[in-house]
């Protein structure tokens, strides 16, 4: 009877793992599919110009920014999600904020609402190292 029990937990185990595993793998490829490198987006913005939009919060755009950005709308506090119906589904868009991560939570919820050519072009400072103009 113990033997069956371990067998079966064990069984469990095994199913809740791959899942997981499953679902990160999703996850992962759709953030790697939109994200460019600050190099690979100076090149791109001159051949498929776009929309800048600067997911970050209030405070660290008013730190710094990127000079050609078209819109600041923070994915934290709901702005970035509730501007979606206003934005052109066949322009396309580049994100940045401090990392990385947001932009790409935010290029894949774009994805999700149907918007084709989006790109994660990582953060902030990156870019600025890049040589991208920024403002202060």
């Amino acid at each position: 009877m113990m033997n069956r029990f371990f067998t079966i937990s064990i069984a469990i185990l095994m199913a809740i793992f791959a899942l997981q595993a499953c679902g990160q793998s999703e996850e992962e490829s759709s953030t790697e599919d939109t994200r460019i490198t600050a190099a690979e987006f100076q090149d791109q913005i001159d051949k498929q110009p776009g929309v800048v939009i600067d997911v970050r919060t209030q405070d660290e755009y008013d730190q710094g920014h990127v000079a050609s950005v078209d819109y600041h709308l923070d994915l934290l506090n709901g702005d970035f999600e509730s501007s979606l119906d206003s934005l052109d589904k066949d322009k396309t868009y580049y994100l940045y904020c401090r990392t990385g991560n947001r932009s790409g939570q935010a290029a894949d919820l774009m994805k999700q609402n149907g918007f084709e050519n989006v790109y994660n072009i990582g953060g902030f400072q990156d870019l600025v190292d890049a040589g991208i103009e920024s403002r202060q």
